[in-house]
């Protein structure tokens, strides 16, 4: 089994790395689905951990149809991430009709060259998937990550087995969405996946003394300002026992 971990910091990373990840997918903002991580963050992560160092290029949430401007963005954060020792890059971008924009694709792609590429999760939000499971494999693509266009992959399997089947060897199909080491089994048994993405988080109680509650730093829909996200490295060690050659 090959696991993923999302992360969005350095320490987290390294919790991966003790936990027997095999790589991490580094992201800033993941309350937005993930953005891009700083340069500082990308290099001081290289520096920490030897495991696969993939990093998300998404220059804001929401959706992932972008102006010309954002794409220069992505362009230029491809650069700085190659240049930082990056691994792969996960990139998606999609027309406004719900497709696979190929055209942009094929230039970013180029651009990320001799890096592999991950399409993210923007995969769920095409309109066609199996169309655009094509139009990933014809462009090069070395992964999807994907739920199967519902809430959580294990919700999602009827679509990932057919992914799986259709995709064959041509490319490798990525469970996230929601992954624990309590369906990774399951989510297996249903599909045949053997690559799985998770956070595998626990919350842990900022050490702040003094703690200004009245005060907000973000919008009405926030996380706690006093409590901090860390990937925890017990939770990916249980997700990596999991043998998918013995039979539960």
């Amino acid at each position: 089994m090959t696991l993923e971990i999302c992360i969005d910091s350095v320490h987290s990373a390294i919790e991966a790395q003790k936990g027997g990840a095999d790589r991490v997918e580094l992201c800033a903002n993941l309350f937005e689905g993930g953005t891009t991580p700083s340069a500082g963050c990308i290099s001081l992560t290289r520096k920490q951990i030897d495991i696969g160092l993939f990093v998300l290029v998404r220059p804001r949430g929401g959706d992932f149809l972008y102006s010309d401007l954002e794409l220069q963005i992505i362009k230029k954060d491809i650069e700085i991430a190659k240049n930082l020792g990056a691994d792969g890059i996960v990139v998606g971008i999609l027309t406004l009709d719900g497709q696979v924009d190929t055209e942009k694709m094929k230039t970013l792609m180029d651009l990320s060259y001799p890096l592999p590429i991950t399409f993210h999760r923007a995969f769920d939000m095409t309109a066609e998937p199996l169309r655009a499971l094509e139009d990933i494999i014809s462009l090069g693509a070395q992964r999807i990550l994907t739920s199967g266009q519902e809430k959580t992959a294990y919700e999602g399997t009827d679509l990932l087995a057919e992914l799986v089947r259709r995709a064959g060897n041509r490319i490798s199909i990525m469970a996230g969405g929601g992954v624990t080491a309590r369906n990774i089994p399951k989510i297996h048994q249903l599909t045949g996946i053997t690559e799985f993405h998770s956070s595998a988080r626990q919350r842990i109680n900022s050490q702040m003394q003094y703690q200004a509650n009245q005060v907000f730093m973000g919008g009405e829909l926030r996380l706690p300002e006093f409590v901090n996200s860390i990937t925890d490295s017990e939770k990916v060690r249980e997700m990596k026992n999991f043998n998918p050659n013995v039979t539960n």
